[in-house]
């Protein structure tokens, strides 16, 4: 079994599910979080990557 990370948006809550990724702006179910681009935005208020911290689980 693989361990999936989720990362929230410190700035809106947005959780990134690596296992679902985000298909509707180019990222596919699976991505890791260190394979997402640089350019990636959070799809619901547009912040970068840096805005994004591990979950615990």
């Amino acid at each position: 079994m693989t361990d999936y990370k989720l990362l929230r948006c410190i700035v809106c809550g947005y959780v990134y599910d690596e296992r679902l990724g985000d298909p509707e702006h180019g990222i596919a179910p699976g991505t890791r979080w260190e394979d997402v681009p640089g350019s990636w935005i959070c799809p619901e208020c547009d912040e970068g990557k840096d805005a994004f911290v591990m979950m615990e689980i």
